[in-house]
């Protein structure tokens, strides 16, 4: 619970220090600019609040791992939602409203967070967890979207080491196997994710690992 808020105040942190010229360079989504991803951002800070005021009976059907769908497809930013993301985005005009939307949603994001007992059991996209996986899962969502954030912006503010470790666990877990420890954990989430490729170093340390094959795709 609390390396949600941290990692969740992180990002938002560096979205609120980024210039308004930020919003229309490149992310690390594919088809997606900077103001694109934050407007993601909102969506996403929207999802936690109607899912911890959706509680669920019944035992929970996933965790913080399960709770992702793995494909080896990567996205290319044409889909329907990521397409009315962009329209969003585009319709703010002005870089501070957007700032000023992921600030007030995103704050009360992290206020519902920090209220909820780690046990509830939650309900959202037909799965059943405690509202405890449910914020783990978000670490990995915050985290790997932070990367996206700063991919195009080395100045700008980097995730904590905490969140990337963690993020790196999760995501070993969900791939079956661990990526090798020469890896950086950054590295590690770039390159498993797909968000690059590895390079001919990279890939002989990865040999023929067991478990999913890369990049792993999440959803």
């Amino acid at each position: 619970m609390d390396l949600f808020q941290h990692s969740w105040t992180a990002l938002r942190t560096a979205v609120a220090r980024l210039s308004d010229e930020d919003f229309a360079r490149p992310s690390g989504c594919a088809g997606w600019l900077v103001r694109d991803l934050v407007c993601h951002l909102v969506i996403d800070a929207q999802d936690v609040l109607i899912t911890l005021v959706t509680p669920a009976a019944g035992e929970p059907t996933h965790d913080a791992v399960t709770y992702w769908h793995v494909t080896d497809t990567p996205p290319t930013g044409d889909d329907p939602l990521a397409a009315l993301t962009v329209r969003l985005a585009a319709a703010y005009e002005d870089p501070g409203l957007l700032k000023f939307h992921l600030d007030d949603v995103g704050s009360a994001a992290g206020r519902a967070a920090e209220l909820a007992d780690p046990e509830l059991r939650v309900s959202t996209q037909d799965m059943v967890l405690t509202a405890g996986d449910y914020l783990s899962a978000y670490v990995l969502e915050w985290t790997l979207h932070h990367l996206d954030l700063i991919a195009h912006l080395p100045g700008a503010g980097r995730p904590p080491a905490e969140s990337l470790a963690r993020t790196r666990t999760m995501l070993e877990r969900i791939a079956g196997s661990p990526f090798p420890a020469s890896w950086s954990d950054e590295d590690a989430l770039r390159i498993g994710t797909g968000r690059r490729a590895p390079t001919d170093a990279e890939r002989t340390a990865l040999g023929d690992r067991p478990g999913r094959r890369l990049p792993l795709v999440l959803g």
